[in-house]
């Protein structure tokens, strides 16, 4: 199928639109649980599974060709290549490491994105530490294409739904969102107070400069009167 896109298109893929930005949302991140005990055969703690999914419900594959995910060296073959739905890796172990995450494009002329993450089995959340619940750690990012080729342009404009169900995720990004803003905003209030007490503050500094610049300037005048008497 992509043989012929590129046919049709030709070595630049139809060339780059300027001027035009494409956005296309995703969720990245892994989940854990915990086995309950230590496995005897090989001293893994928990079953754990890192992906990347579209925050929408789309098929990613129509612009995605695959996604790499490097594991720890510890892990045979630690170079893991997912070519369609779902781009999921699922494994056990006992340690927590970072991800890199490659996606790569159906497009040639469309340059491979990088993601890191850092994999996280365990929480302070007693559910979690017993195993009664899984852990959740993703989070939301967005793949940008500026100046899309002809090509890239018609497979994101193209797109169809995974599912004919509801598309949700672990992770309600939208309560997440409006925390970051509430955060941001007392962050922004507190900065504004702190301002406002350090212009506070220089004013008085000026001022008692001021005055100290005056004290000395009568002294410096009295002891002129006095050297002249």
């Amino acid at each position: 199928m992509f043989k012929s896109k590129m046919a049709e298109y030709g070595p630049d893929s139809g060339g780059r639109t300027k001027g035009l930005m494409l956005v296309k949302p995703i969720v990245y991140g892994n989940t854990a649980r915990y086995f309950g005990k230590k496995r005897e055969e090989d001293g893994h703690t928990h079953a754990w599974s890192v992906y990347v999914k579209p925050f929408k419900n789309e098929d990613m594959s129509v612009f995605i060709k695959k996604i790499e995910f490097k594991l720890h060296e510890t892990y045979a073959n630690p170079l893991r290549v997912v070519t369609k739905p779902p781009y999921e890796i699922t494994e056990t172990g006992w340690g927590e490491f970072e991800v890199i995450i490659k996606i790569y494009f159906n497009d040639p002329n469309e340059r491979p994105v990088t993601l890191y993450h850092f994999l996280k089995l365990f929480q302070t959340d007693t559910n979690i530490m017993l195993g009664k619940k899984t852990l959740v750690s993703e989070h939301y990012e967005e793949l940008i294409f500026q100046d899309p080729t002809q090509m890239m342009q018609t497979m994101l404009n193209s797109t169809r739904q995974i599912t004919l169900g509801p598309w949700k995720h672990e992770t309600d990004f939208a309560e997440r969102e409006q925390k970051t803003l509430e955060k941001i905003g007392n962050a922004r209030k507190k900065i504004r107070l702190e301002i406002t007490d350090l212009k506070e503050r220089l004013k008085s500094n000026k001022q008692t400069i001021q005055m100290f610049k005056e004290e000395i300037r009568k002294l410096e005048e009295t002891e002129q009167v006095e050297t002249e008497t």
